[in-house]
C-alpha cells in the first residue's frame, strides 16, 4: 500500500513539475521573442546609432528581464542550474568562484553564461573580451572532453560570436560557415537552424546575403512549427530589405510577422504596427498610416508598455504633418518629448524635437521655429552625427525662408562637414535628403560647382535611397544642366520633378481618415467614461443589494398589479388609435398622390423652358451665322464667331438638362468633353491633342454656364494665338476637387506664351474682361502663368443650397 501512495505521489510531482517547465518554456520562448523584437525596433529606428547590445539592455530594463535572457538560448532552456541566478543578479564573480564545484555538464553551462556576460556587455570593454574568451575556451574544452555535440556545437558557436565582437569578422564567418556544414550533416533541424540563424545574425544589414541566409533558417523554422523563432526571424530579415531599399518586401513580411504574432497571442505588436505605419507614410498612403499608427498606441495602451511611448506619438506626429494638421502633429511630438523625459531614453528624443520642428515649418512659422530650435539644442545639444546633420539642415531652412542667407550656408557647411561622417545602410536616406536640399541652396546663391559636387555624392550612393526628397535632387539636377547649357539632361530631369510632384499634389485627404482621427481622439474620454460608469455601476450595486432583497417580494406583486392595468388600457387606447390611424393614412395617400402629380408635372415644365431656352439661343446662333456671310470684315466675322461659341456653351448646357432627369445639376465630365469637341470641330483644330481629365463632377446651372464660358474662351485663345506650326501642340483641361466643395479648373496649352503676363491680366479686351467677370462671378481665384506656355488656374468653390 505504501509502495502505490509513493508512486502516485511520484507521478502527480513529476507530471506538475514537467507541466511547470513547459509553461516556463512558453513564457521563456515569449520573453525572448519581446526582447529580440523591441531590440532590432530600438536599433533600426535609432538608424544604427546604437549597437544592437545596448538596445539589448534597454529592452530589459524596460521589460524588467534579465539581460542574460537575451543571448544565453543555446544553453539555457528554462531549467535552474547552478550559478543561473548570480549571472542574472550580474554578480559575476560569485559564478566564477562556484565554478570548480559543479559536475562537468553544469560547469560548461556556467562557462558559457559567464563568457556570454562579458561578450554581450554593452560597450565592452578590452578586459570584459579577455575574460569572455577565457571562459569560452574553458567551455570548449570541457566540451571535447564530453564529447557531447550540443556542448561542442554551442561554446564554437559562441566562440564565432566572440570573434565577431572582437572585430574579427572574416574569422567569425567562417566558423559560422564551418557550424552550419557539420549541422547540415547532423540532419538535425533544430541544430541546422541554430547554425544558420546565428551565421545570417551576425551579418551587417546592408548585405544582402544576410536576408538569403536567414531566409533559409525561416522555412525549417516554418517546418518545424516554431512560431517565435519564425516571428523573431523575420525581424531579423526585414531592417536587411528595408535598408536596402526593398520597402515594398519589407511591408509584405512585417504585415506576415504581424499575422503570426496575433496568431499566438503575442501582445506586444505595437513595434511592427509601427513599423508597417513607417513604410505607408513613406509611399503617402496616409490611411493606412495612420489606421497602424493608432493600433500601435492601442497596443502600447493595452500592454501598458509605455517605456519607448516617445517613437509611438512621433509617428502619429509625423503622419499628421503630412496632411498638414500641423497643430495636432506638435501636440503627438510634444507628448512624445514628454513620455520620453519620464520613461527611458531610447534614443528617439531628437525625432519628435525635429518633427515639430518641421511642424512649425511647414506652418511657415520660421522665427518660431528657429526660436524653438537654438533654445532646444543648446539645452539639449546632439549627441550623434546623424542628429548634428538634420539639426544643423533644419536650421539652414529656417535662415534660408528668414532671407538670412550667409548664415544658412554656414549651417549647409556644418550640415556637408557630418554628411560626409556618415555611410551606414540606415543614414543614406537622411543623408540623401539633407544633401539634396543643401545642393539646391547652392544653386540660389549662384554656386552650381558646389551643388554639382554633392549631387554627384548623392548619385555615387550604392544603396536604393528609396523614400528621401527625390523631387528636390531632380529640381537641382535640372538647373546645374540649364547653367552648363545640357539642355536635353535638363529637360529630362524637369520631367522626373514634375512627375514626383504631380504625384505628391495628386495624393488626397479621405473620409476615412478622418474617422479614424475622431476614433483615436474619442478612445481616451470613452475609457474613462468607461471606467467611470463601471465604478458608478459598483457602488450603486453595493448600495442598493440589501435595500433590494427587503422589497423584492412586495415590489413584485405591486408592479404585477400595474402591469395587468396597463395592458388592458393599452389595449383600449391601440383599438381606437388604430381607427384613426387608418382615417390619417387614407388623407395621406391622396395627398401624396396630388404631390406627385404636380411633382411630375414641374419637371415637366422645368424640361420644357430649358428646351425652348436651347432653341432659342440656337435661333440667335442661326441668325449670327446668317448675318457673318454678308460681312467681308475679319475683325467682325471673328467677333460673330466668338459669339457664336459663347451662346453655345449656354446652349449646350440647357440641351443637357432637357434629356437628363435632374434638372438642376450639370454633369461636368459629358459636358465639357462635349464643349470641347464642338470648339475643335468649330475651329478645325484636328492638329491639337486635347487632354481632358474631368473628376466625377456636378454642378448647378449658374455654376456650370459661368465655368463653360471661362473654358470657351481661354481654350478658343489657345486654338488662336498659342501655336506657330501644327507640329505637336497640346492643351491641357482639368477640373479636379482639391477639397471638400473646392475644386480647382486648370487650362494650358505648350506653346510659344506671352510676352508680358501682367500685360494680359490688365488687359481690358471682351474675352479679359469676360473671364474675369465670370472669376468673380464663382468668387474664385483666378492664376495666370507663362512658363512652357500659357496657363490659366481657377480654384473655386461649390455654391451650397441654402435651405
Amino acid at each position: 500500500m505504501k509502495k502505490v501512495i509513493f508512486l502516485l505521489l511520484l507521478i502527480f510531482f513529476t507530471t506538475t513539475t514537467f507541466s511547470q517547465n513547459e509553461t516556463n518554456k512558453l513564457k521563456l520562448q515569449k520573453d525572448r521573442l519581446m526582447l529580440h523584437n523591441v531590440a532590432i525596433y530600438l536599433r533600426n529606428v535609432n538608424q544604427g546609432s546604437i549597437d544592437i547590445d545596448s538596445a539589448m539592455i534597454l529592452a530589459c530594463k524596460a521589460h524588467k528581464l534579465p539581460y542574460t535572457l537575451a543571448n544565453d538560448e543555446g544553453f539555457n532552456d528554462g531549467s535552474n542550474f547552478p550559478g543561473n541566478n548570480l549571472i542574472t543578479n550580474n554578480y559575476a564573480r560569485g559564478a566564477e568562484l562556484l565554478l570548480p564545484r559543479l559536475n562537468t555538464i553544469d560547469q560548461i553551462k556556467l562557462s558559457l553564461q559567464i563568457g556570454s556576460f562579458y561578450l554581450f556587455k554593452a560597450g565592452a570593454k578590452k578586459n570584459d573580451l579577455e575574460n569572455a574568451l577565457l571562459y569560452i575556451n574553458k567551455a570548449q574544452k570541457l566540451a571535447e572532453k564530453s564529447q557531447i555535440q550540443k556542448w561542442l556545437f554551442q561554446s564554437k558557436s559562441l566562440l564565432a560570436k566572440y570573434y565577431y565582437q572582437a572585430g574579427k569578422q572574416q574569422l567569425s564567418s567562417t566558423i559560422f560557415s564551418q557550424l552550419v556544414n557539420a549541422a547540415r550533416k547532423t540532419k538535425n533541424d533544430k541544430l541546422l537552424a541554430e547554425a544558420i540563424d546565428n551565421r545570417g545574425t551576425f551579418m551587417p544589414n546592408s548585405n544582402k546575403e544576410k536576408a538569403v541566409i536567414l531566409s533559409e533558417a525561416l522555412a525549417i523554422y516554418k517546418k518545424t512549427g516554431n512560431k517565435e523563432k519564425e516571428i523573431e526571424t523575420y525581424m531579423k530579415i526585414i531592417p536587411v530589405h528595408f535598408w536596402t531599399g526593398d520597402m515594398k518586401l519589407a511591408k509584405e513580411e512585417l504585415l506576415t510577422s504581424l499575422s503570426l504574432q496575433k496568431k499566438i497571442g503575442f501582445l506586444y505588436t505595437q513595434y511592427t504596427e509601427t513599423a508597417i505605419s513607417y513604410i505607408e507614410l513613406f509611399h503617402n498612403n496616409y490611411k493606412d498610416a495612420l489606421y497602424y499608427a493608432l493600433e500601435s498606441v492601442s497596443s502600447m495602451e493595452r500592454t501598458k508598455d509605455y517605456a519607448f511611448a516617445d517613437s509611438f506619438y512621433i509617428r502619429l506626429g509625423n503622419v499628421y504633418n503630412n496632411t498638414g494638421y500641423y497643430d495636432d502633429a506638435i501636440k503627438f511630438y510634444q507628448k512624445g518629448i514628454e513620455y520620453n523625459q519620464r520613461e527611458l531614453n531610447a534614443g528617439t528624443w531628437y525625432k519628435s524635437f525635429f518633427g515639430a520642428l518641421r511642424s512649425l515649418m511647414d506652418a511657415s512659422k520660421y522665427t518660431e521655429a528657429l526660436q524653438y530650435l537654438e533654445n532646444t539644442s543648446k539645452k539639449y545639444p546632439p549627441k550623434n552625427d546623424l542628429d548634428n546633420m538634420i539639426l544643423n539642415q533644419l536650421k539652414a531652412c529656417c535662415y534660408d525662408q528668414l532671407g538670412r542667407l550667409k548664415e544658412a550656408e554656414a549651417c549647409y557647411e556644418k550640415v556637408d562637414f557630418y554628411a560626409k561622417k556618415l555611410n551606414s545602410a540606415e543614414t543614406l536616406k537622411d543623408v540623401a535628403t539633407c544633401s539634396s536640399i543643401m545642393a539646391l541652396f547652392y544653386i540660389k546663391i549662384n554656386k552650381p560647382q558646389k551643388a554639382e559636387e554633392i549631387t554627384n555624392r548623392i548619385l555615387a550612393i550604392p544603396h536604393n535611397t528609396e523614400g528621401f526628397s527625390r523631387h528636390v535632387l531632380e529640381l537641382t539636377l535640372y538647373k546645374i544642366d540649364s547653367l552648363k547649357g545640357n539642355y536635353l539632361s535638363a529637360i529630362e530631369h524637369m520631367k522626373s520633378y514634375n512627375r514626383i510632384q504631380d504625384s505628391m499634389n495628386n495624393i488626397s485627404k479621405n473620409r476615412d481618415y478622418e474617422n479614424l482621427k475622431f476614433k483615436f481622439e474619442t478612445n481616451a474620454k470613452e475609457l474613462n467614461i468607461k471606467s467611470l460608469k463601471q465604478q458608478t455601476k459598483l457602488q450603486k450595486n453595493e448600495l442598493h443589494s440589501s435595500r433590494l432583497l427587503n422589497t423584492i417580494s412586495t415590489s413584485s406583486l405591486f408592479l404585477l398589479l400595474i402591469i395587468i392595468i396597463l395592458l388592458y388600457n393599452r389595449a383600449k387606447i391601440k383599438q381606437r388609435n388604430t381607427s384613426r390611424l387608418e382615417l390619417k393614412e387614407k388623407e395621406i395617400k391622396l395627398k401624396n398622390v396630388k404631390l406627385e402629380r404636380l411633382l411630375e408635372e414641374k419637371e415637366w415644365l422645368l424640361k420644357e423652358i430649358h428646351h425652348r431656352v436651347k432653341n432659342n439661343l440656337q435661333t440667335v446662333i442661326s441668325l449670327l451665322n446668317s448675318q457673318s456671310s454678308y460681312l467681308k470684315d475679319d475683325l467682325a466675322i471673328s467677333t460673330i464667331k466668338n459669339s457664336q461659341n459663347r451662346i453655345y456653351a449656354m446652349s449646350l448646357i440647357h440641351q443637357r438638362l432637357y434629356r437628363e432627369d435632374n434638372v438642376s445639376m450639370i454633369d461636368m465630365p459629358e459636358y465639357c468633353n462635349e464643349l470641347v469637341e464642338y470648339l475643335k470641330e468649330s475651329f478645325n483644330a484636328e492638329y491639337i491633342h486635347f487632354e481632358v481629365k474631368i473628376d466625377p463632377i456636378e454642378l448647378d446651372i449658374s455654376q456650370a454656364i459661368a465655368l463653360g464660358l471661362i473654358i470657351n474662351e481661354v481654350i478658343t485663345n489657345s486654338i488662336k494665338y498659342a501655336f506657330k506650326d501644327n507640329a505637336n501642340c497640346i492643351i491641357n483641361l482639368s477640373l479636379s476637387e482639391i477639397s471638400e466643395n473646392c475644386y480647382k479648373l486648370l487650362i494650358s496649352d505648350n506653346g510659344i506664351g506671352i510676352l508680358d503676363i501682367t500685360e494680359l491680366q490688365n488687359s481690358d479686351s471682351f474675352g479679359m474682361t469676360l473671364i474675369n467677370g465670370l472669376s468673380n462671378t464663382l468668387e474664385g481665384d483666378l492664376f495666370i502663368e507663362n512658363e512652357n506656355g500659357v496657363s490659366f488656374q481657377l480654384i473655386f468653390k461649390r455654391i451650397l443650397d441654402k435651405d
